[in-house]
């Protein structure tokens, strides 16, 4: 008697990709803070690559250093109000906001240091091939106006990156024009933030899975997280002093919306299989100014909720068992 064939289910490579958004980064942290107190492993291990731009890209490159996510939320509930000139009192809040203001008409609005001593407080000298999981971290290289992301050594032609500071890749990435000034790294080379490109990073994350990594399409499930979407009623188009602002939450919406369509079409979802689970939060436009660090409460308790409603079905198809682990073609 013959005795029945084992059939192994094939085998399901997971992504995590994480927006930028400055500030409101506080809600993926928070969400995945949240989650990983009911993990016995680091929430990093249970991802094959993680994809993060700007704030996102922070949190990215924590989790792939093995930080847990509570510790990255510290971050910004610790270091967030110096980051952004803030924290001071109300008065004096009040005065800087004012100062800070003025400030962005002529050059960036914040200073860069803060951020560079809060990241390299966290991540020391660490360099970004000490990553325990595949890295994509999107930045643009503006002199010559080309894409530059960050990639671990997960691939035998990415030669140069696993050696780069995590501080640096980081600082790159965040660098949000008009609000920071470019960022120039250790090996002398300008970058800014990626979301000028990049800011919902979950195509480049499917493009490099499956064009790159040769990951089978079907096989992919990708969780990706945002940072609280503004909505609010598009005044008549005009002149540009009054479109401002409605237009670059426009060209971010339309960014997203692009980027989660492409990657519907790349992995098949919605036609026979699920392959995209997407987390956000809507907001009355201007509720979180990716600069604003009065709501961080608030939208760490957004993220809470948040995390409760979703954990069964995330430990369903992303926290079940940790993946496979990484080795790099390239080691330090």
């Amino acid at each position: 008697m013959n005795s029945p064939q084992i059939v192994e289910s094939p085998r399901v490579y997971k992504i995590l990709s994480i927006d930028g958004g400055g500030i409101r980064g506080v809600f993926p942290a928070a969400l995945l803070a949240a989650v990983e107190r009911h993990l016995p492993s680091p929430l990093g291990s249970y991802f094959d690559l993680i994809a993060g731009t700007s704030t996102g890209g922070i949190i990215a490159i924590g989790l792939g250093l093995g930080l847990s996510a509570a510790t990255i939320l510290k971050l910004y509930e610790e270091h967030g109000p110096a980051i952004f000139g803030q924290g001071y009192g109300s008065l004096e809040d009040w005065l800087r906001r004012r100062w800070h203001k003025t400030r962005h008409l002529f050059k960036p609005k914040y200073s860069s240091e803060p951020l560079r001593q809060a990241l390299e407080g966290i991540l020391t000298n660490r360099q970004l091939g000490e990553s325990t999981c595949r890295l994509v971290i999107p930045a643009w290289h503006p002199v010559l106006e080309r894409v530059y992301i960050y990639k671990t050594a997960h691939h035998p032609r990415l030669e140069t990156d696993y050696r780069a500071l995590a501080a640096d890749a980081a600082m790159a990435t965040a660098a949000a024009p008009t609000f920071l000034k470019p960022h120039v790294t250790n090996e002398s080379v300008e970058l800014v933030d990626g979301g000028v490109w990049a800011n919902c990073p979950i195509a480049v994350a499917a493009v490099e899975a499956i064009g790159l990594l040769n990951w089978p399409a079907n096989q992919i499930k990708i969780l990706s997280i945002g940072t609280i979407d503004d909505v609010a009623v598009r005044p008549p188009l005009g002149g540009w002093p009054e479109m401002m602002l409605p237009m670059m939450r426009l060209f971010m919406a339309g960014q997203m919306h692009n980027a989660l369509g492409m990657t519907k079409i790349l992995t098949g979802d919605g036609h026979d299989h699920r392959a995209i689970w997407r987390i956000d939060q809507t907001a009355p436009a201007g509720r979180y100014a990716m600069d604003d660090v009065r709501r961080i409460s608030e939208m760490k308790s957004r993220a809470l909720a948040e995390a409760r409603e979703q954990l069964p079905e995330l430990r369903r198809h992303f926290f079940d068992q940790e993946v496979e682990r990484f080795v790099p073609f390239h080691k330090l």
